[in-house]
């Protein structure tokens, strides 16, 4: 219990540290730049206290649980006796399905929780009056985050290299540029940036890094990195993908009802 109060202390202190620079901004520009006291200060103070304090309780519970977690997991489905093959044997990458699916899962759930994500959900409906809502958009960058670390794991069993991947993922993503509407694609570029974030980066680090140390002949180094790459680079995909396939669903749902009206 002690360690924990000293841990949470010390992450306070650091994570203090770090968004003193942006109250310094804020306040210096309000005061020299705009010249004005800023409205409702004490709600905002307030507000700040908050934010120290989840990010300081996050932080510490990323660190004591979930980090270790995904480390256990991945220690635990890469286990040869889990597997069912012998020490020593040759390893087929059809032996890690398991491995897949829970990366599949953690980057599901992962990225549903992301506060950035949420953020961005939101005000994405807001300023389109509805027409694109907040949990479509979250679900569908889920949904890219789950099959981008899924393929990732595959990368690191396998041991291909990472650039391969990022490449093919980059041209799918161009081609679908000139094909999406154009009102959706600044929004899916910005939805892969906020999925590598505070809740999705630690625990994907965390399971590519334990993939890395237990598959044998893999490095921890050159293997266990690269998994947040996969969760940039697939939820740009999966977003311009919902875009067009809700686009031709429209349009097909429009000449049906033309066609009912003649």
């Amino acid at each position: 219990m002690i360690s924990f109060f000293t841990d949470l202390v010390t992450t306070t202190l650091a994570t203090a540290f770090d968004v003193l620079p942006i109250v310094a901004i804020l306040f210096v520009f309000q005061a020299l730049v705009i010249r004005k006291k800023p409205a409702h200060l004490k709600r905002i103070v307030i507000g700040f206290v908050y934010v120290l304090l989840g990010l300081s309780l996050f932080l510490v519970g990323l660190e004591k649980a979930l980090f270790p977690l995904g480390k256990t997991m991945a220690r635990q489905l890469t286990d040869p006796g889990f597997l069912g093959i012998g020490t020593g044997n040759a390893v087929h990458w059809r032996d890690y399905l398991w491995v897949y699916a829970f990366a599949a899962a953690v980057g599901f759930a992962t990225t549903i929780a992301e506060p950035s994500l949420i953020a961005v959900a939101i005000k994405a409906e807001e300023v389109s009056g509805g027409t694109m809502k907040a949990f479509d958009l979250r679900i569908a960058v889920a949904i890219g985050v789950a099959i981008g670390v899924a393929v990732g794991t595959y990368r690191i069993v396998t041991g291909t290299p990472l650039a391969y991947y990022i490449m093919a993922g980059y041209i799918v993503v161009i081609i679908q540029t000139f094909l999406a509407s154009k009102t959706i694609i600044p929004l899916a570029y910005d939805s892969g940036g906020v999925t590598t974030s505070t809740v999705t980066v630690p625990v994907v680090a965390a399971l590519g890094l334990g993939l890395a140390s237990t598959i044998p002949g893999r490095s921890p180094l050159i293997d266990g990195f690269g998994l947040i790459a996969f969760a940039s680079v697939f939820p740009i995909i999966s977003v311009l993908g919902y875009d067009m396939v809700s686009t031709w669903l429209r349009r097909h749902v429009k000449n049906d009802s033309k066609e009912d009206v003649q």
